[in-house]
């Protein structure tokens, strides 16, 4: 709970009983590597904030390939916010990329926050932005080469390596596993 508070308070100041009250209205769930937070098809009904573990957001393509969109570490909000807002369907899925934990507020809490606490919105704004801006500038550019990319991805998420599957990352990067592995023998 400390983090998600911590993570809160980055983006203005509460007094304590606005943070109580927002502490009582968040779940802790565990979500199972694998497992959907959201699902393609389905309108989100929930934000969550990773405590541990990794999410990641995929689509599947026209050819019918899953593609990794982005990866959401631990200390970050994890929702399809323009979806969730907007109480429509989803194009793509949140899904665990290795067993995780998440603190977790429903579609009423979360908007029971704005209409309880005075400057909730301006946080919640600047909260979601942040997570936008994260799913958006991570993406790999297709026009770099493969090398070039994971170098990229490295540096943008430099302790998920060993954590999430070879198969989301070469996914994620737009390259086979198998380019993926002659990469890595290469940067080695």
């Amino acid at each position: 709970m400390e983090k998600l508070i911590e993570y809160i308070l980055q983006f203005g100041n509460l007094n304590k009983q606005q943070i109580e009250f927002i502490i009582s209205k968040v779940t802790e769930i565990e979500l199972g590597k694998d497992k959907y937070f959201s699902e393609a098809g389905k309108i989100p009904r929930q934000v969550g904030f990773v405590v541990e573990g990794v999410v990641r957001g995929c689509y599947y393509n026209n050819k019918g390939e899953e593609i990794t969109r982005c990866f959401i570490p631990e200390n970050n909000l994890v929702v399809d916010y323009p979806n969730f807002e907007a109480n429509s369907a989803s194009s793509e899925y949140l899904q665990g990329s290795t067993n995780c934990k998440l603190i977790v507020f429903s579609k009423q809490d979360w908007e029971e926050l704005s209409h309880t606490i005075v400057g909730w919105d301006n946080i919640k704004n600047k909260m979601v932005q942040k997570c936008l801006y994260q799913k958006s500038r991570k993406t790999p550019v297709i026009s770099q080469d493969a090398t070039t990319r994971y170098l990229e991805f490295l540096e943008n998420y430099p302790t998920l390596t060993n954590r999430v599957a070879l198969s989301h990352i070469a996914s994620y990067l737009g390259v086979t596993q198998q380019s993926l592995s002659r990469i890595r023998k290469n940067i080695r």
